[in-house]
């Protein structure tokens, strides 16, 4: 009943800012002489509650409940033709029950970035911190970006093995912003369809007793160094990738486009080789389809395969696989345009090596020009965990339900 209570106070709280929300537009705006400032923001407040499977090894809580909330300022400045600037700074208040899930295993860890910028408070319940914060050059066919920001190397939807920082998992449904990263971006014009694009972003050692879980000095071997160069070709674009991530080799490369004018083509990978001797080079791999009709309706499929996965049970390792333990998976998504206000997807993910599979569904419903309310849900089918034996990854899920009010100043 408390749990009801404190997920009913903040979609009341919620509500009440959406009723002062001023126009989406930004609250403060102002530009003279070739400079100018623009402050946005957002306002979140979510209720969640969570049953996990009933094993005591891997959750210390079979059932929880709580409440969270964030506010993100968005600040960008530019100062003449050529250079700009982008700060986002969020404050945030989690409990801890729900950044772990009630996992006995889950690290209490950020994106992969200096600890410099994050302060923590209430026992790490509420954060402070930076997560945008670059400076950007332009000048004729170069654009230089330096600093905090979000690096996104995707082609595919759901599987974005390419996407080596702060991806996405394949069940997220809000990805208005993706976190930024310490690097440095250079992009270069090659011609009007075809760009070289050299990136370098900086590694950092886990630190227990860090803000975010990450030490604030330079860790070299983690470091990662990649070039890519996309061109246009037919109804195509082509991309090659190739560096060095954490010290393992990558060579890969994307592709996306259109067939028929009906049916959308995308697809991702690289060869992951190991600086470690002994290791196996590993294939990381997803490639897609998809089509939208006249009337909103949009399907999408999707098969991975995940080299650096387990081909059977006994071999699935919660601790050095990421997201995904197994070699194979797909993934099937639909999204539809119920009314001008209400928006509705749906994410099947099926493990082909123990037949467990997840389902993620999502509502979407406009409050205003300024709110929106958002709800979602994810359930999981598979063998639950006995003792400290997995029996099917997605067995290891819990049932999910949350609401979320955002509203944008």
């Amino acid at each position: 009943m408390r749990s009801a209570i404190n997920i009913l106070r903040v979609t009341l709280v919620g509500l009440i800012l959406a009723g002062f929300v001023q126009p989406a537009s930004a609250f403060i705006a102002w530009q003279n002489d070739g400079k100018q400032l623009e402050l946005r923001g957002l306002l979140r407040g979510s209720g969640v509650m969570i049953k996990n499977p009933d094993n005591r090894f891997f959750y210390n809580k079979q059932s929880l409940a709580g409440v969270a909330g964030s506010g993100r300022l968005m600040l960008d400045a530019g100062f003449g033709d050529h250079v700009t600037v982008e700060v986002h700074a969020e404050q945030n208040y989690i409990p801890l029950t729900l950044q772990s899930g009630g996992s006995n295993l889950a690290t209490l860890r950020d994106v992969e970035r200096s600890d410099l910028l994050d302060w923590s408070f209430d026992s790490r319940r509420s954060h402070l911190l930076i997560d945008r914060l670059n400076l950007q050059y332009s000048a004729g066919k170069v654009n230089v970006k330096i600093g905090r920001q979000p690096l996104n190397l995707a082609a595919t939807f759901y599987f974005t093995p390419n996407d080596f920082f702060a991806p996405f998992a394949a069940q997220t449904f809000f990805r208005a912003y993706k976190p930024g990263v310490d690097a440095v971006r250079m992009d270069i014009q090659l011609a009007e369809l075809s760009q070289l694009s050299l990136i370098s972003v900086l590694g950092y050692r886990t630190d227990p007793f860090a803000d975010n879980g990450w030490s604030n000095r330079v860790d070299a071997a983690r470091n990662a160094y990649l070039v890519r160069k996309s061109a246009v070709y037919g109804d195509f674009e082509w991309a090659v990738l190739a560096g060095s991530v954490k010290r393992d080799g990558v060579v890969g490369g994307d592709f996306q486009g259109e067939l028929f004018e009906w049916l959308g083509v995308r697809g991702e990978g690289h060869l992951l080789i190991p600086d470690q001797p002994g290791q196996k080079r590993r294939l990381e791999l997803s490639v897609g389809l998809e089509h939208r009709w006249e009337n909103s309706l949009t399907l999408r499929a999707e098969q991975f395969y995940h080299g650096g996965g387990a081909t059977a049970v006994a071999a699935y390792n919660t601790a050095s696989q990421g997201y995904y333990m197994a070699r194979q998976y797909s993934a099937l998504g639909a999204s539809y345009e119920f009314t001008p206000l209400l928006n509705g997807d749906a994410t099947l993910l099926y493990n082909w090596v123990d037949h467990s599979a997840l389902l993620a569904l999502y509502a979407l419903y406009s409050l205003s020009d300024e709110s929106e309310l958002a709800v979602s849900a994810t359930v999981a089918r598979g063998a639950r965990p006995t003792a400290a034996r997995i029996n099917s990854e997605f067995g290891l899920y819990g049932t999910a339900l949350s609401c979320e009010l955002r509203s944008y100043f």
